[in-house]
């Protein structure tokens, strides 16, 4: 907090915080590609305004996990619900994820010809926002994440760090009550991982919102409300702090 004020023009004003963050119940839900059994029968709850950090080495299983959260994939068997509905088998169950649920992907997916505003403006298309107001709206993001004098730059013109928080500025475009952050910090180097990790929190902490991050890196869960680990494929179990350094996982 202290650093936060002694760089007052790094942060806007507090917003409004949005309703509350969504609920998130996995049942038994496993995904088989083929002969290859890449989650079996995982099952957990997120309640609302969690921030939940699922660990595991690469190839775990914990990257398919949140791809069935948020709809990027469908379980073989079992079921996934957000706030009640299930994710794949309800009518309007793709525009209920997409009003529901921003993501942040270890690389930033920015367009190379957009500037950081335009490639938050993109998002916002779709929501029937007039052009003006998206251009507002992106300049109101870039604010939140501290890159507001970044916006008219082209990604290859930011720093990994600074790409990284426009790909979140654009995840926050609608006002997501879920926030699915894969390996986000996994291409920075450790001191702009601590500062991402940091702001995921704040975000969190600021609007309400759900927030389940996976990564490889057990100090995600330094700032969780709880910590899963994933072991070829097995949702294993709870750590309510993480784990001392050097201790084994």
């Amino acid at each position: 907090m202290s650093q936060a004020s002694a760089t007052p023009a790094a942060r806007p004003p507090a917003r409004r915080a949005t309703s509350a963050g969504a609920e998130v119940v996995v049942e038994h839900a496993s995904r088989r590609y083929g002969s290859v059994q890449a989650l079996a029968d995982a099952t957990l709850h997120a309640d609302p305004g969690e921030m939940l950090a699922i660990t595991g080495r690469s190839g775990s299983g914990k990257s398919t996990l949140l791809n069935l959260i948020g709809g990027l994939d469908q379980p073989s068997s079992g079921s996934v619900l957000i706030d009640g509905r299930e994710v794949w088998r309800e009518p309007g169950a793709p525009r209920h994820r997409r009003e529901l649920v921003g993501f942040v992907f270890q690389q930033h997916f920015l367009l190379a010809n957009l500037t950081a505003s335009a490639n938050i403006e993109v998002a916002l298309i779709g929501a029937g926002i007039r052009r003006s107001e998206r251009r507002a709206r992106a300049l109101e993001l870039l604010a939140e994440v501290g890159l507001v004098d970044r916006a008219e730059h082209l990604p290859a013109e930011l720093s990994g760090g600074e790409r990284q928080r426009v790909a979140l500025a654009r995840a926050l475009a609608n006002e997501p009550r879920l926030l699915l952050a894969d390996e986000p910090t996994g291409a920075v180097d450790s001191a702009t991982s601590q500062r991402i990790l940091d702001l995921l929190a704040e975000l969190r902490a600021r609007r309400g919102m759900t927030l389940i991050i996976v990564s490889y890196d057990a100090q995600v869960g330094e700032q969780a409300d709880r910590m899963l680990t994933v072991i070829d494929g097995v949702l294993g179990g709870e750590l309510r702090s993480p784990p001392s350094p050097g201790a084994s996982t």
